[in-house]
């Protein structure tokens, strides 16, 4: 476990304005928390280097690129040990449309997040890639009809 990173009300700052415009200018970043531009960047780049930031992303219209599909698929293995674990974990990551895998508590192993085109594919996807998975026992697919929140912005109090 890493150590928690001691921020300030400015680091505070600068991490509510990246998470909400990644694509700031550091002269504006420098104006809205009212330091000059060279401190500014320097702790925007301590941030990044000890771990606080771990990367600037795009976020795309997933319906304006052809994955209109999203779902949420509840995994069960065969055995709760380090080695199905393992194994299931190194299969899923060479499954693109599995954007995210979370190990969870309750009635499932795993949560997977999948996106994919249309139900065709999220159907093949299902039986070519996720079913031959040896070490998975039971999925349970629930289908995103729409969503209200898709938010990326971490509640960082103030």
């Amino acid at each position: 476990m890493t150590d928690l990173y001691k921020l300030d009300d400015i680091d505070r700052k600068i991490l509510h304005i990246l998470q909400k415009n990644g694509r700031i200018t550091n002269a504006q970043l420098s104006k809205e928390i009212g330091l000059s531009p060279a401190p500014t960047l320097e702790r925007v780049k301590k941030l990044e280097s000890s771990g606080v930031i771990q990367s600037y992303h795009a976020k795309l219209n997933r319906a304006q690129i052809g994955l209109g599909v999203s779902t949420f698929i509840l995994v069960s293995l065969k055995g709760h040990n380090k080695e199905n674990i393992q194994k299931f974990t190194e299969s899923i990551s060479e499954i693109d449309e599995i954007i995210e895998c979370h190990h969870i508590t309750g009635s499932g192993d795993f949560i997977l997040r999948v996106v994919t085109k249309d139900i065709a594919s999220y159907q093949k996807l299902m039986i070519e890639k996720v079913t031959e998975i040896i070490v998975v026992d039971n999925l349970q697919s629930i289908v995103i009809l729409s969503t209200f929140k898709d938010s990326m912005v971490m509640p960082i109090k103030m």
